[in-house]
């Protein structure tokens, strides 16, 4: 699929979405007192309409944390988990998935992953950037995604899919991030790495 991005571009892209959940692994191994591995292996700059099928099926009951950014470069960070990955780190946290403190304790989950992952971005591109409080819902992939999309949609804008698998002391379970900045948001990332398009 061809991006409006060069390879040296998507490379610096990838390379800061490994640094970010990086630093989002080490933060949420802290919370659960565990180690944890974030792997990315895979970073697209997609158009917005792509971006949901890209992200996995649209009927798939997922729950989403969505963290907004502000700062020098306004963007929605979106953390999406199966249903059954939610499951087991209510269960790591000690809480039953059934709980109504549930979504409580992913929404910090969320939050933790979020902020690190983009404080982590802030500091490699000198962005001054700053999560709002996280926000949380149980819906269909293509329910949440579309309205997170809704909301920073401008004909040309690109989300960034950053893919990530979760290991956590054996227990496999995979977060999607979603970085989805307003227009230009990709082009401001590229300029402060020096790769202006």
């Amino acid at each position: 699929m061809s991006t409006p991005f060069t390879e040296l571009q998507m490379d610096a892209l990838r390379e800061l979405a490994n640094i970010g959940s990086g630093t989002a692994s080490t933060a949420l191994a802290s919370m659960l007192g565990r180690p944890v591995d974030i792997s990315v292996p895979n970073a697209q700059a997609l158009p917005f309409a792509d971006a949901v099928d890209a992200i996995g099926p649209a009927e798939q009951i997922v729950t989403g944390v969505v963290l907004d950014v502000i700062g020098e470069l306004d963007a929605t960070v979106l953390l999406l988990l199966e249903e059954s990955d939610a499951a087991t780190l209510c269960g790591l946290l000690g809480v039953d998935p059934e709980d109504e403190m549930a979504a409580s304790a992913l929404g910090e989950i969320g939050n933790i992953v979020g902020a690190s992952y983009i404080n982590a971005l802030g500091a490699m591109t000198g962005l001054e950037l700053e999560p709002e409080p996280p926000v949380s819902a149980t819906d269909m992939l293509a329910a949440i995604v579309a309205t997170v999309l809704t909301g920073r949609a401008q004909g040309d804008d690109i989300a960034l899919v950053l893919d990530s698998q979760l290991a956590v002391e054996g227990e496999d379970c995979s977060i999607s991030f979603v970085l989805v900045p307003t227009r230009g948001g990709v082009e401001e990332l590229l300029a402060r790495l020096g790769l202006e398009s």
